[in-house]
């Protein structure tokens, strides 16, 4: 997994308990922020336990699978008690000593993540272990990422709940009391409830989808996290337009592939990250990471209408063919829903092409935790002014607009002004007898 990757969500059990499994054969398909992909197992051998559900978040390091490498197979009947998601032992005895007298002496209470809280398996396995009713469990405040109960969060409240004899919780976590129905003094006001979106009967109601609720929120904390600005510059691409014309049919002759105006975009981007290294920043609290390397996001759409993002690594070491065979074998990738984890972390600066769906311009959102992304708008034939030792002259040409949006907090006017600028230079610079 890539080095920001902390966690994944097990989509799909491509191996079932008790089927032999070869080395580097797919047993299950996971999916991270943006990525689907398969885990191969590293052995050979016979699944014998399933330690993850579908839909079970799993982190980084936690074991998904047992497979049995040496000896007979397993039993049939070993298959099927192996098949049973049972506590481990290490999680019973840790929990058992302060809950005797709290823990329920019938059979175990099923609890689920629901909408607005999700439960690690861990967590749920627990509560089950312990007699926690679903209702109980929705009040233990949580000290994880986005609230999330954590496995100290509930050892902590079983000593309490043991300690305490049965005694029924008193009072719920603050975020639970703000929710309910219970009509208590305080000096605080609730926070704003969204205004119900009413519906009738002849609207359709559409679920979002995985992907499209993360990115989602990841839109909604940028904007919330940088203060955005953007910068407009407007560059003659007529030079380049022409030379490709001319060269693109040999290019794909030689090379098997075709040549798009992407990688020449991207390739001017390196040069003036280059030229401006504090572009090529990120920003921890007070802190600025100026970094070494520079990696090119390279905003690209998917059939289903959502977005993706793969990287191209040290773009600024890549030549104008190396360049288009990243641009076209990440961009083809994506399509198909074949990208690594890795592939999407990363990045230090964004470019995304709205020019492709005939926007002239745009003013995108900034792809944390960088502070820049580019916006490549639409070639457009239009007149223009033609300055010559002869004088000016109104002919046609291929324009289009370079939309900059930036982070404010780090980079000021000027530094964003004049990054998009020297993008324009290069491009409008373009060698019509250059090779590709």
């Amino acid at each position: 997994m890539g080095e920001s990757v902390a966690e994944a969500t097990v989509t799909n059990w491509l191996k079932n308990v008790g089927d032999t499994i070869e080395a580097d054969e797919a047993v299950l398909e996971i999916a991270t922020d943006k990525v689907d992909s398969e885990v191969p197992s590293e052995v050979d051998g016979t699944l014998v336990e399933v330690l993850f559900q579908v839909d079970d978040v799993v982190q980084v390091g936690q074991t998904l699978a047992i497979i049995e490498t040496e000896g007979d197979a397993p039993s049939a009947s070993a298959f099927e008690d192996a098949a049973v998601s049972e506590p481990t032992p290490d999680v019973v005895a840790a929990v058992s000593a302060p809950v005797t007298a709290a823990k329920d002496a019938t059979q175990p209470v099923a609890v689920s993540s629901n909408g607005e809280r999700f439960y690690s398996p861990l967590v749920k396995n627990i509560a089950t272990a312990e007699g926690i009713a679903q209702s109980e469990l929705d009040t233990i405040a949580g000290t994880g990422k986005d609230g999330r109960v954590t496995k100290n969060d509930m050892l902590d409240y079983l000593k309490n709940r043991g300690s305490e004899a049965n005694v029924p919780v008193k009072e719920a976590p603050a975020a639970v009391v703000e929710t309910s129905k219970v009509s208590t003094p305080t000096t605080q006001a609730s926070p704003k409830q969204a205004a119900p979106v009413s519906v009738s009967g002849e609207d359709e109601i559409i679920e979002m989808t995985r992907m499209g609720k993360l990115i989602a929120h990841h839109m909604v904390e940028s904007v919330q996290k940088s203060a955005h600005v953007q910068s407009f510059v407007e560059c003659d691409v007529t030079n380049i337009w022409n030379w490709r014309s001319k060269v693109k049919t040999a290019y794909e002759k030689r090379e098997g592939e075709k040549l798009t105006f992407t990688p020449i975009f991207m390739e001017a981007v390196a040069k003036a990250l280059k030229d401006f290294p504090m572009m090529n920043i990120s920003v921890d609290g007070d802190k600025i990471i100026k970094r070494k390397n520079i990696n090119l996001g390279m905003a690209a759409a998917l059939p289903d209408g959502n977005l993706i993002v793969p990287v191209i690594k040290n773009a600024d070491q890549l030549n104008l063919v190396g360049m288009s065979k990243a641009v076209n074998d990440l961009a083809g990738r994506a399509r198909d829903g074949k990208l690594k984890p890795d592939e999407i972390q990363g990045g230090t600066y964004t470019v995304t092409n709205v020019g492709t769906f005939g926007s002239i311009m745009g003013t995108p959102i900034i792809n944390q935790p960088q502070v820049g992304i580019l916006a490549l708008g639409a070639i457009r034939k239009v007149p223009a002014v033609i300055e010559t030792p002869d004088g000016d002259f109104i002919g046609i040409r291929y324009r289009m607009f370079l939309s900059h949006s930036y982070d404010h907090r780090v980079v000021n006017g000027a530094l964003g002004g004049q990054f998009v600028k020297a993008v324009a230079d290069y491009l409008e610079g373009w060698d019509p007898k250059r090779e590709f």
